[in-house]
């Protein structure tokens, strides 16, 4: 078991990891073009951009917790912070994009598991007093 934690916590790292630096890369060094899309999604996208902030700090905090995830620490901390972004990324692909619910889904299944492997971290936050 401690190996497929290890597995899998590596590759849930990996994917944040590679999806926040990309972001970096594309937004402030035009490495490449992100792909067009269209219809609600484009207008989503348009959404975040106009924000000014929300998806830079979305993409700091992917890679501030893909970090912690990759080097095995805080890493219950890094999955209580990445779930709702987890969560929000395979809501808007099941209503805006359902395509890509196919890459996301195998994600969401990871970041459970490692939730799971952690669940006695998480037992005091559901301790009523």
């Amino acid at each position: 078991m401690k190996i497929a934690v290890i597995i899998v916590r590596t590759l849930v790292a990996l994917m944040f990891l590679f999806a926040s630096v990309s972001w970096f890369l594309m937004v402030y060094f035009h490495a490449f073009q992100m792909p067009p899309v269209t219809g609600n999604m484009k207008v989503f996208n348009d959404g975040l951009e106009a924000s000014g902030y929300l998806m830079m700090l979305i993409k700091i905090t992917e890679l501030v917790c893909a970090l912690f995830l990759l080097f095995g620490r805080y890493v219950a901390l890094a999955l209580v912070v990445l779930f709702p972004v987890m969560l929000n990324i395979v809501l808007v692909n099941a209503f805006l994009a359902p395509s890509g619910l196919t890459s996301v889904i195998p994600l969401l299944l990871g970041v459970l598991f490692l939730a799971y492997t952690q669940r006695d971290k998480y037992a005091p936050l559901f301790v009523s007093k």
